[in-house]
Order: C-alpha cells, then sequence, then structure tokens
C-alpha cells in the first residue's frame, strides 16, 4: 500500500507565502508524475501544477509567477511554494502520484488534502 500526506496548510493574509509538503511511503518502486490539485469550496479539483520524475514542470496559467513546485525524488517528496497568494487560492490542497510497487502495476494515489486560507 502506498500513502501520500500532505502537510504545511495554514491561513495566511492576501500577499504572503506557505509552502506544501507532499510525502508518499509505503512499497514504492519508482514514482513518475507528481501533481498539486486545488478544489475551492463547491468547486471541482483542479491542477494547480504538476512535475514529472525528470523534473520538468507545469503549471495552471492561475499561479504561474506566484507558485513554484519541486520534488526530491530520493525521498519520494514534492513540494509547491506558494508567493503572493491571493483570496481566490482558498481551498484544499491535494497531491497526487503515479506510482509503480514492486509486486503491483501502476496507480495514481491521493493524499487527504491539507487546507489553505487567505484573508483579504
Amino acid at each position: 500500500q502506498v500513502h501520500l500526506v500532505e502537510s504545511g496548510g495554514g491561513l495566511v493574509q492576501a500577499g504572503g507565502s506557505l509552502r506544501l509538503s507532499c510525502v508518499a511511503s509505503g512499497s514504492i518502486f519508482t514514482i513518475r508524475d507528481m501533481g498539486w490539485y486545488h478544489q475551492a469550496p463547491g468547486k471541482s479539483r483542479d491542477l494547480v501544477a504538476s512535475i514529472t520524475s525528470g523534473l520538468d514542470e507545469n503549471y495552471a496559467d492561475s499561479v504561474k509567477g506566484r507558485f513554484t513546485i519541486s520534488r526530491d525524488n530520493d525521498k519520494n517528496t514534492m513540494f509547491l511554494q506558494m508567493n503572493n497568494l491571493k483570496p481566490e487560492d482558498t481551498g484544499v490542497y491535494y497531491c497526487n502520484a503515479d506510482v509503480s510497487q514492486v509486486t503491483a502495476p501502476w496507480h495514481v494515489y491521493w493524499g487527504q488534502g491539507t487546507q489553505v486560507t487567505v484573508s483579504s
């Protein structure tokens, strides 16, 4: 079994910063793409940023220039540095990872989410 755990959320004023972390653990052989998703209240879960195992990055237009995704392949950990936060960034942030286990095929796992609240 594989588990993803997010941390780093919280309450911050507009213009502030937060750094989210996502740690993958379990019987992991290798991880391909990892990503961060944002779900605002009453809205769908949307991709914020993704990163390949080769460290190629992809961002939603709404966060370009403000958010930076990174990962440490040796530690199965991914980060999201969020700067110049806006009230519309409020919501739950989820991480996911496309994981291969030694005795199981590729499967996408999700974390439980971490709440980010940006006050105006």
